[in-house]
């Protein structure tokens, strides 16, 4: 039995992610409208939760954040945390309005640093913890079409692999998911890339990475050798690269 927190709850990802957990486990979902999780709480619990609760949590009020693991950790331990927010932001807007930026990368970059250092302190202190970021191939190079995302995802991806680093012989592990395109709400409208894959795609490899304590997890697994040729592609050539 393990006590689970969902940190953006009102994902698909995430919302896939936690009903496959839920089994036997105790599960909080955190996000900013916990009035629109009933369909989750529900799911997860026909899915065999032992218990379900949900939490307000505002990712982008970093000073909010301990109170809300504490919060969390009145009723226990946070055994396993997955973050699951995030926007993809507005490119056109970001090149001319900083607010845009700054919305991106805050939320992105900023705001899933600070949680995961959260709890990682915690976790370290106990001697064992699961934690679960998603960074995504838009970092693994950016490109001229959405680089304000992609920066903001670059720049999570060295921090988790510092962290991972960093918490080595703690009991603690960071689970970091690079996903591709992802077909659902957060994308509607948009054209499939190559490589995509959807939610319970990208759930599965989620849940079986915690299985096995896989570090790194790319979905598809071929994104991981696309990635690799991406940083040999000369930039002249690069900067021509579609979305």
């Amino acid at each position: 039995m393990s006590r689970i927190a969902l940190f953006g709850a009102t994902s698909e990802i995430g919302g896939e992610i936690i009903t496959r957990l839920a089994p036997d486990n105790d599960l909080v979902l955190a996000a900013r409208r916990p009035e629109a999780l009933e369909d989750l709480k529900a799911s997860c619990r026909t899915a065999g939760a032992r218990s379900v609760e949900t939490v307000f949590f505002d990712a982008t009020d970093c000073a909010a954040q301990p109170g809300v693991i504490e919060t969390i950790e009145e009723q226990g331990p946070i055994d396993i945390a997955i973050a699951t927010f995030g926007v993809l932001g507005d490119q056109q807007l970001a090149e001319r309005d900083g607010g845009e930026v700054e919305r991106v990368l805050h939320t992105d970059f900023t705001a899933q640093a600070v949680l995961l250092t959260e709890l990682s302190g915690r976790m370290k202190a106990r001697g064992h913890g699961d934690l679960v970021a998603f960074s995504s191939i838009a970092g693994a190079r950016v490109r001229r079409p959405n680089y304000v995302y992609g920066s903001a995802k670059a720049g999570l991806d060295g921090f988790c692999q510092g962290m991972q680093d960093a918490l080595r012989g703690t009991g603690v592990t960071l689970t970091v998911v690079r996903p591709g395109f992802v077909i659902g709400q957060m994308t509607e409208g948009m054209d499939p890339a190559p490589l995509s894959v959807t939610p319970d795609v990208v759930a599965h490899a989620v849940v079986t990475a915690l299985k096995t304590g896989t570090p790194d997890v790319w979905v598809p697994r071929s994104l991981g050798v696309l990635a690799t040729v991406m940083r040999l592609v000369p930039r002249f050539l690069w900067r021509r690269a579609p979305r």
